[in-house]
């Protein structure tokens, strides 16, 4: 099954050692998180992916597109380098537009680990 896979999923660490798109799933039930869980894998196997899994935000930044129950849909910011594929925010859609908090969190975040990976 390894032999497949095009991306290894890691989770953006801040410099204080905060791992939040983990601590976000942890906050969400069981059925959210194994939802989220597989379209993440998917995109993990089958990289390049476009919509309506994986949109493409701006320059090294995406997104992955879960429809949770209840109507609800979840996103979760990531960006790539050297396959790998950093998880980067995550939240659930309360709004058509994407917040711009949220896109602030993920660019500022994107930034500091392509920084980081680059020393």
């Amino acid at each position: 099954m390894n032999d497949d896979l095009i991306l290894r999923v890691i989770f953006f660490r801040s410099p204080a050692g905060r791992e939040s798109v983990r601590d976000w799933l942890k906050e969400l039930d069981k059925d959210d998180r194994k939802t989220i869980g597989e379209d993440i894998k998917l995109v993990q196997f089958r990289w390049p992916l476009g919509l309506p899994l994986v949109r493409k935000m701006e320059a090294n930044l995406w997104e992955v597109w879960s429809n949770l129950s209840g109507g609800r849909i979840a996103r979760v910011f990531f960006t790539l380098r050297n396959g790998e594929m950093a998880l980067l925010h995550g939240y659930v859609k309360k709004s058509q537009k994407t917040p711009a908090r949220d896109l602030e969190t993920a660019q500022r975040r994107r930034d500091l680990w392509l920084n980081e990976q680059s020393i």
